[in-house]
């Protein structure tokens, strides 16, 4: 077939068989990405298996910190498999990638925990969310460039936005599972070993995924390239040592994918650990709730899509990180007012204070959970962090003991490293709610959704689900259409990973760390609102729009 019958062909549409090639990447990442936050939705109960020997509050830390260093080796993988795809194919990186992460997946289903093999459980378990950060990182990238270089022109937005859905679906899917297991054997049994059954099912997706993957075909724009011999040959020389393009690498990463991932992050993740381990809200009740706005706000990614076709990328994407930043504090806190009122209202009405020496009071930020707090003063408040509870340092004579009080009585105070019973006992008197209340939200079934306080909950998780439709749905497209054939997979996968991986996966760990040493359990959402301000500025003054480049061109 000539270029100009092929061109005249793309623009008329998509054929059966193009529809094909974009499910069929579409489920297979779609399968990926399940693999992949199975991890994340478990963080709670995998940190009570592998780093048992740690007290609760460094277990959690431990625990999304084994989460983010999946993220943390992203940027590494898209270096590695960009590399591959963008001289070998991006066919072939799709079936080493979905291997490396499906079989990874499925031995964490099989590893013994920490009472049974000691320390060499966290090791593995570390090592496996390794492989998957790896095979992620070259995952996207060649999912992006493969759709959009199928795409017909004016449609790339619209395509590349199934492969956005993937992300929230794999998520989606995660949780389903998860809660179907739940469901089935019991919140006791499902902590104690029903947890492996998510990721011991995640073999039949692995076998889904290979068949379907062995049944596509080289992406035509490559395929092309690399029949007239102008395929790169050192693609990350080309990607990174020419400052024309890693000058683009480095705005995409600032003006777009820092912003996006945060944002991501917040909307989804950070709004299931925020209902979970600082509103007390159980994690049956989280997950549905969290569930019920994927559901209902996922189809806004080809929504925001195809609206990048007509108006462009960039003004969506920017308005998504600006709404953003500007309503996350007002959006969670009516999520607290709806999922545990008792608790908003002791924050605004109870004051309780720390009183103690400033030379004996530390920095409480350990968003690595490697640093012991000994001090009387440090281990007090980090332990009102820990049960939620607002408090305010007060400085005290030189030398005197550390005094907490409580609505100004002063409450008899021992070592609240790991349990101080006088300090929850007046803080519950004062008004905090205890353990189960009846007031904090819960779910009977997955359909108990039309109470009031359901609902609303619902509502405000699926304006942050919104935001990220607006942010995520896009930016694919977007970054395709930046760099050229031939150097396409290395160079928009590394900002894309960067900001994903490190930017976005590092932000429940950052963000509860923030939150910890503030006393302020809002406190942890500076850090999305300016890393997203931040994009907001870059963008509006350095990234171009790309919606009616030709991404033809070698």
């Amino acid at each position: 077939m000539s270029t100009m019958t092929a061109t005249s062909a793309r623009r008329a549409g998509m054929t059966k068989d193009e529809r094909f090639v974009i499910l069929a990447s579409s489920l297979g990442t779609v399968f990926e990405w399940y693999d992949f936050y199975l991890y994340g939705s478990l963080a709670g109960i995998i940190g009570a298996q592998f780093f048992s020997d740690y007290p609760p509050a460094t277990r959690d830390i431990f625990a999304l910190l084994a989460f983010a260093a999946g993220f943390l080796v992203r940027p590494f993988g898209a270096i590695v498999f960009g590399r591959v795809g963008d001289i070998v194919g991006r066919k072939y990186t799709f079936l080493v990638t979905i291997l490396i992460m499906g079989l990874s997946t499925f031995i964490v289903g099989l590893l013994p925990s920490a009472k049974t093999i000691g320390i060499a459980a966290p090791i593995i378990l570390i090592s496996l969310r390794l492989l998957q950060g790896l095979a992620l990182g070259g995952e996207y990238g060649g999912a992006a460039t493969y759709v959009a270089e199928h795409a017909p022109q004016g449609k790339r937005g619209y395509y590349t936005s199934f492969i956005q859905t993937t992300a929230t679906l794999g998520l989606f899917l995660s949780l389903l599972v998860i809660l179907f297991t739940r469901s089935i054997i019991g919140e006791k049994d499902f902590a104690d070993w029903g947890w492996r059954v998510p990721f011991l099912v995640s073999v039949l997706l692995l076998g889904i995924s290979v068949w379907i993957r062995l049944r596509l075909n080289e992406s035509p724009v490559f395929q092309r390239m690399k029949d007239e011999g102008k395929a790169s040959k050192a693609p990350l020389t080309e990607a990174f040592a020419t400052w024309s393009n890693a000058k683009i690498v480095i705005l995409a990463l600032f003006g777009l994918t820092m912003g996006q991932a945060v944002i991501w992050y917040t909307g989804q993740f950070y709004a299931l650990f925020f209902l979970q381990s600082i509103l007390k809200v159980d994690g049956y009740t989280a997950n549905l709730l969290i569930a019920w706005s994927l559901l209902l706000g996922t189809g806004f990614f080809l929504v925001f899509g195809a609206l990048s076709d007509k108006i462009g990328r960039k003004p969506i994407i920017l308005a998504g990180c600006l709404i953003g930043a500007l309503t996350l504090f007002p959006i969670f806190r009516m999520i607290t007012t709806n999922a545990n009122p008792a608790l908003e209202k002791a924050y605004e009405t109870v004051k309780v204070q720390v009183v103690a020496d400033p030379a004996g009071c530390g920095d409480l930020f350990n968003p690595v959970g490697t640093r012991v707090f000994t001090a009387p003063c440090d281990t007090a408040r980090a332990f009102l962090a820990q049960s939620s509870v607002k408090y305010s340092t007060v400085p005290g004579p030189a030398g005197s003991p550390v005094k907490v009080t409580v609505n100004d009585k002063d409450v008899p105070y021992t070592d609240a490293k790991t349990s101080n019973p006088a300090i929850i006992a007046a803080v519950q008197a004062a008004g905090y709610p205890k353990p189960g209340d009846a007031a904090i939200v819960k779910m009977s079934n997955p359909f108990d959704i039309f109470r009031p306080q359901v609902a609303a909950i619902i509502g405000l998780l699926f304006i942050l689900v919104l935001y990220v439709t607006m942010v995520y749905g896009p930016i694919a497209a977007m970054l395709v259409e930046l760099f050229p054939t031939r150097i396409r997979y290395t160079s928009m996968s590394l900002p894309y990973h960067i900001g994903n991986g490190w930017f976005g996966g590092l932000l429940p760990a950052t963000a509860f760390a923030i939150t910890a040493s503030t006393g302020d359990i809002y406190s942890g959402l500076w850090y999305p609102i300016i890393f997203a301000a931040i994009t907001v500025v870059v963008g509006a003054l350095f990234i171009p729009e790309t919606k009616d480049v030709d991404i033809t061109k070698t």
